[in-house]
């Protein structure tokens, strides 16, 4: 594979316009379909395979008119003191201001709360239930106003009106930090290099990576139902990938020029050893993504592949565009700072690697004991998905909540939505009647509701309101002891029970992603395991990079926990709430941060794996290989670590979670694990570190990522031509 990149590098830099005019060409292209193809991207999220969802689709075929699966808000009323909801001066403003709330954009209904009788005992809070006719990822800003706008005249006349449920929480909208991570990006680059032009090379190559990447996903939009979060996770790691693959190529192009090459050697040699790295690199990257299909959310699938597309265009830029940029910067891209220098002192990263060769074993279990203790908390975290109960406290949703918890009991914020299918019953009303009984006598129901006939007779609704809250263990529970009715009821009577609903949605998606969560790591880890044996020869390696990486996602689900769901921490952070764990960030985070960890433990080791196939002791191979891999590893850390933190200063809590359990895993990948336990078991085993069986050495095929192959054929050259001459 060196050699192959190596001629690859070479024609690229030789005929450097031919290739950024097909770029160009292909940016253009793609940027045109997304212009005039790309289709409008749905914000509908369905979990296929769920009861909750089968429920969803159930009714919507046999009771359309229940609106399952669309918005829904709560209106939470408070009387102004002195004052009762059911005097006739406070009614009348409350239906007035219901009246309104009913013109709103996309309402289809609203509940009055004194014909359902949903006004609190003592006469100070009362709920309305808002029904849409779109799902809550449908209804936009501009209705979420109208429908909170419809409350003003009775908020001036001293009434407290707050609004919940998911059609006010919406979809969350995510700051734009792209552009602050470019900014941090362009400062770690030009001091890393000390070159403009050096730094400026990874930031141009990265943005028109993802350019191309963005302008496909678009572009395919046209052509399929694509949800709209679909290229969040393409852009974020296309801008991450790109920059560190061309920031290790460029590195490696610096040091082959110290060398003494010449600028298109330089080029070839650089690709053809680093460019190896990178394509393997970016080969787990795509794994770890393609994986994310195995989970079963279609949401989580699309955004998988086309990050795992944007993945492998940034490798294909890196091998191609980057060497024929090399060769219209020419002698600019080298700085003050790649002189050499004349003091004897070794660079950090050789100190540092030094320091941990003589200190191994005490290294090795400060930094594993270390990870265990941060992981700790892990072993209690519950997963879950934003409710108002995790608002922040200011916000008119955890408000709502609160009213509502007041008045009624926290379970009102999460009815239970039960499916009676009595198709097959004799008699559906008795089979209604049975469920509606069994319910009722089951711990944590606060009240059952009297089921709702479609126009046939076959399908009836039921409204279950628990004593706990939606986000509570008692909850959870109530929904399994609901759904052990089925088998007794369908015995009985014939009919079909099932529980869907906001509550019942998120423990099955939570249930869903926990179930996932296993299979996908050991699909990513065993196809990544096999993948890195091939690269290092070794069975070793990359056992360690696994075990490693395995390190780093417990101490970073430990300290999401300790941070977001127990609360430590939250003053400096600026967290404002604490709650369950998003269900869907393990998967992301072991996705995303798989990909970023096995290109740090890729850019480290082969480089090490390089000197010591050329010649050098194991251990020295060690700190050689820091020498010239840690300065680049330290930069990509560094930049990813800012782009993932902005997210802490994110106002919803999701984000930032999402923000902080990025920004800490890469922070202790990068620095515990790769840059510590890397170096200290490489040290303690020495060469034993490479071992492969002899009959899995004749079985693997040799991809030469180390450049042992391209070294033969350059010397094999070098002596034909000085022979020639």
């Amino acid at each position: 594979m060196a050699t192959l990149l190596y001629r690859l590098a070479r024609f690229s830099f030789r005929r450097r316009w031919l290739v950024a005019s097909v770029w160009t060409a292909i940016l253009l292209a793609l940027g045109g379909g997304a212009l005039t193809l790309s289709g409008q991207m749905s914000n509908t999220v369905t979990i296929p395979g769920t009861e909750a969802q089968q429920a969803i689709d159930h009714l919507k075929d046999k009771f359309p008119q229940a609106a399952a699966g669309n918005a829904t808000a709560r209106v939470a009323i408070e009387a102004p003191d002195g004052q009762k909801l059911t005097d006739p001066a406070a009614q009348a403003t409350v239906e007035e201001m219901l009246a309104k709330v009913k013109t709103a954009p996309g309402v289809t209904m609203v509940a009055d709360p004194y014909q359902a009788k949903t006004v609190s005992a003592d006469g100070n809070i009362a709920m309305a239930q808002v029904s849409y006719n779109v799902p809550a990822t449908d209804v936009t800003d501009s209705d979420r106003e109208a429908l909170k706008s419809a409350a003003n005249a009775a908020k001036g006349a001293g009434f407290t009106v707050e609004f919940g449920g998911d059609a006010i929480q919406g979809v969350p909208a995510t700051e734009a930090t792209e552009g602050v991570g470019v900014i941090v990006a362009a400062i770690v680059l030009a001091i890393t290099f000390g070159s403009v032009v050096a730094a400026g090379l990874p930031l141009l190559t990265a943005l028109i990576g993802v350019g191309v990447g963005m302008a496909g996903v678009m572009t395919v939009s046209g052509f399929v139902d694509l949800n709209s979060n679909t290229p969040i996770l393409a852009l974020m790691l296309g801008l991450a990938v790109g920059i560190d693959y061309a920031l290790f190529i460029v590195s490696r192009y610096r040091h082959e020029l110290a060398e003494g090459h010449d600028f298109e050697q330089a080029a070839g040699r650089s690709v053809g050893t680093a460019g190896s790295a990178v394509v393997f690199a970016g080969l787990t990257v795509i794994i770890a993504l393609v994986g994310l299909t195995v989970v079963g959310i279609p949401i989580l699938g699309q955004m998988g592949i086309a990050a795992a597309v944007t993945v492998a265009i940034a490798v294909l830029i890196a091998l191609t565009l980057l060497p024929a940029l090399l060769g219209f910067a020419g002698r600019k891209v080298v700085g003050k700072r790649a002189r050499p220098k004349h003091n004897g002192k070794p660079a950090l990263g050789e100190r540092w690697a030094r320091h941990v060769g003589r200190h191994r074993v005490p290294v090795l279990v400060t930094a594993v004991l270390g990870l265990v203790v941060v992981a700790i908390p892990a072993l209690s975290m519950q997963l879950g998905l934003p409710t108002d109960a995790t608002a922040a406290p200011d916000s008119t949703q955890r408000k709502a909540y609160d009213l509502i918890s007041e008045g009624f009991g926290e379970g009102t914020n999460g009815p239970l939505i039960v499916v009676i299918d009595s198709a097959e019953a004799p008699d559906p009303r008795l089979a209604a009647t049975e469920a509606t009984d069994s319910i009722s006598r089951l711990p944590d129901v606060a009240a059952v509701t009297q089921a709702q006939f479609n126009a046939e007779g076959d399908t009836a609704l039921l409204t279950v309101i628990p004593k706990s809250g939606p986000s509570s263990e008692d909850t959870e529970n109530l929904v399994a002891s609901i759904r052990d009715q089925s088998d007794r009821l369908s015995g009985a009577t014939g009919a079909k029970l099932s529980v869907t609903g906001q509550t019942a949605l998120q423990i099955d998606v939570s249930e869903k992603m926990a179930g996932a969560m296993v299979p996908y790591l050991s699909l990513i880890v065993g196809l990544a395991f096999l993948l890195l044996m091939l690269v290092f020869r070794s069975i070793i390696v990359p056992l360690k990079a696994t075990l490693g990486f395995l390190g780093s996602v417990v101490a970073t689900f430990g300290a999401v926990v300790a941070v977001f769901q127990w609360g430590w921490l939250n003053d400096l952070l600026g967290v404002e709430s604490t709650g369950p764990i998003m269900s869907m960030l393990p998967i992301l985070l072991i996705g995303v941060l798989f990909g970023l960890a096995m290109d740090y433990q890729v850019f480290l080791v082969t480089r090490m794996r390089e000197d010591y196939v050329h010649g050098a002791d194991a251990r020295d191979a060690v700190v050689s290989g820091f020498r010239h891999g840690a300065r680049v590893v330290v930069a990509a850390a560094l930049i990813m670590i800012s782009v993932f933190a902005g997210f802490v200063a994110a106002e919803l809590s999701l984000i930032q979670s999402i923000g902080f359990a990025l920004a800490f895993g890469v922070l202790v990948d990068a620095f515990v694990v790769r840059m510590s336990i890397v170096p200290a078991v490489m040290s303690l085993l020495g060469k034993h570190a490479w071992w492969l069986p002899k009959w899995l050495q004749r079985v693997l095929p040799n991809v030469d990522v180390e450049g042992e192959g391209l070294k033969k054929h350059l010397d094999d050259r070098r002596e034909l031509e000085e022979a020639r001459s």
